[in-house]
């Protein structure tokens, strides 16, 4: 018996990454699956996947900061897969590392739209559909760079915070309702997003160097984080409520110091 199993689920940003590989264990929990992205040929790669391995699965190439589009989606979940329990609001871009005083409002905007005007729709159409169905669980992806500075660039750094707090405020709002709202806070994790950092880091020969900052000396997964994601969309979790869960090896568990030379 799966953990997710009657479950009905709607992934986003599931075209690789994070959300290919929570999709994919979703699916493999008993959990229906929506999967969602704009990037097509990723998201026929990852049902495809799904349907190889015999799970329950329909594809959406959309924009997930569109609103006719996440509320197209929202109804399809309900149409097509009976329901929705789960709604794990992962799609996002980094933006690249444009230095602060060189930004414009404009890149600013998109990034913004994606990270945070995204999972804000999520919540906005998902909510309903579970308060009526008697809960369920939404999830979104943040960051550390949420936490705090330094691990990514500021409009990106300020997105993932909003997520935090729109995650936390969410869950006073739906008090009551039996819908859980948390985020999950992933450290420096291979993706497809993060691939220039690593590419960089292997040409150079420093891939020694890669997650060095924190105690386990090493970057993260896709399927840890999904593993995280489980647990929250889960019966599990059904105590675990308004909070942003880091993900990262420890790194946000310290200041900034030389580890090994603390007194």
């Amino acid at each position: 018996m799966g953990r997710l199993d009657k479950k009905c689920a709607l992934v986003t940003g599931a075209g690789s990454g994070i959300g290919r590989a929570s999709a994919k264990l979703f699916a493999q929990e008993g959990a229906k699956v929506l999967i969602a992205d704009v990037n097509q040929d990723g998201i026929e790669q990852t049902k495809a996947e799904i349907e190889e391995a015999g799970g329950t699965v329909i594809a959406a190439r959309v924009d997930i900061a569109d609103e006719e589009n996440v509320k197209g989606l929202i109804d399809r979940c309900a149409l097509e897969l009976d329901g929705l329990d789960v709604i794990y609001a992962n799609a996002g871009i980094s933006g690249g590392r444009v230095p602060l005083l060189e930004g414009s409002p404009e890149e600013w905007l998109e990034i913004l739209r994606i990270n945070l005007i995204g999972p804000f729709l999520a919540i906005k159409y998902g909510a309903p559909r579970m308060v009526a169905n008697g809960g369920g669980s939404i999830i979104c992806t943040a960051s550390v760079a949420g936490l705090r500075s330094g691990a990514g660039a500021t409009p990106y750094s300020a997105s993932k915070a909003g997520v935090i707090s729109l995650v936390q405020t969410s869950a006073n709002q739906l008090a009551g309702t039996k819908v859980r709202v948390n985020a999950i806070c992933p450290g420096l994790i291979e993706t497809g997003m993060t691939k220039p950092v690593f590419d960089r880091a292997r040409e150079k020969g420093t891939e020694n160097k890669i997650g060095q900052l924190n105690p386990l000396k090493r970057a993260g997964e896709p399927i840890e984080i999904a593993n995280t994601a489980l647990f929250l969309a889960s019966d599990e979790s059904s105590y675990v409520n308004g909070q942003a869960i880091a993900v990262d090896g420890g790194l946000s568990s310290s200041h900034p110091v030389v580890l090994g030379h603390m007194a």
